[in-house]
């Protein structure tokens, strides 16, 4: 597993031993009932992808629940979508699942052997390279993704693969920075985001390019982020919070050493009001009634977060 993706689960994996028993064990019990005939794990609607699949084991991993049954069918459900040509996404999630599978239970999804598949996949992240230095969202596309770069990052180093002409990626990012702090999704972006933000700065460490010191105005930004509710919103112009922001930019500020400045108690009771009351699962934000997969994991990781910093 990639460096980056390996510290940041043990960093969830020792938060969510501190959460009380109960709460893991709701939780945990709700996930494991998502899991399909097919072995793996749906969103909302539609069937199972490696995407929510890897998010599923992600939680069930930090929660220490991912046994060798439900790896064993996951690792089936993963090895059958070797062959698709998926999107980033799907592949990034496919490797990241694979190397959970690896890691927690044994499950070897793909063979060191298979150096053909990798091979191939590292050819299909090439082709959505682009001239500013970044990674577009489809082979089509002109301009690179700020996130689609990161997800190609840590694709890169799931496999083991060098990421080539790393200045022109450092470049790149350096370009989506916004004057008022924060970062760019794409270049023609109005406003900065606390994603692309997060996205950047996983990009830069994943790399290990990441200067703190230069980061004074992201953290600024990041910091102004948090709202009434307790958790932070997506940009400036989103009137309510949401998990998903809430966790990467508490995960971000912690990478530049200024999660301190958040007030963590009021970010905890948050992301414990997004709890589906009794069955397990979180929903995404205020207005959500559904719970999923993914914000379940949000939940849990911004949970985890909160509870490492609080003892630390």
């Amino acid at each position: 597993m990639s460096g980056y993706l390996h510290e940041l689960t043990l960093r969830l994996a020792l938060g969510a031993a501190m959460l009380p028993s109960k709460q893991r064990d709701t939780h945990a019990q709700w996930l494991l009932a998502q899991q399909g005939a097919d072995g793996g794990f749906a969103g909302r609607e539609g069937a199972s992808d490696p995407y929510y699949t890897a998010f599923a084991l992600r939680s069930l991993w930090i929660l220490e629940r991912l046994d060798a049954s439900v790896a064993e069918r996951a690792g089936q459900f993963l090895r059958q979508r070797l062959s698709h040509r998926d999107s980033v996404i799907d592949l990034i999630s496919l490797i990241f699942g694979a190397a959970i599978l690896e890691m927690a239970a044994g499950e070897i999804v793909i063979s060191d052997e298979d150096t053909t598949w990798r091979e191939n996949v590292a050819g299909m992240l090439g082709e959505l390279r682009c001239s500013d230095g970044g990674f577009a969202k489809t082979p089509e596309g002109r301009a690179g993704s700020t996130y689609q770069t990161f997800l190609c990052i840590l694709c890169h180093e799931l496999m083991e693969v060098p990421v080539a002409d790393v200045d022109g990626v450092i470049r790149f990012l350096n370009s989506q920075r916004h004057e008022d702090g924060g970062y760019l999704e794409i270049r023609a972006a109005k406003r900065p985001g606390v994603n692309p933000t997060a996205a950047a700065i996983g990009a830069l460490k994943a790399l290990g390019r990441l200067e703190v010191a230069s980061e004074v105005d992201t953290v600024e930004f990041l910091l102004e982020m948090q709202g009434d509710e307790g958790g932070l919103t997506a940009n400036t112009r989103i009137p309510f919070a949401d998990l998903l922001s809430s966790f990467t930019g508490l995960t971000t500020l912690a990478d530049l050493d200024a999660a301190a400045g958040l007030s963590i108690p009021r970010l905890a009771a948050y992301a414990e009001s997004m709890q589906s009351a009794g069955s397990g699962g979180f929903v995404g934000f205020a207005l959500d009634q559904t719970a999923d997969v993914e914000y379940t994991f949000y939940g849990l990781a911004t949970l985890s977060m909160c509870a490492g910093l609080s003892t630390a």
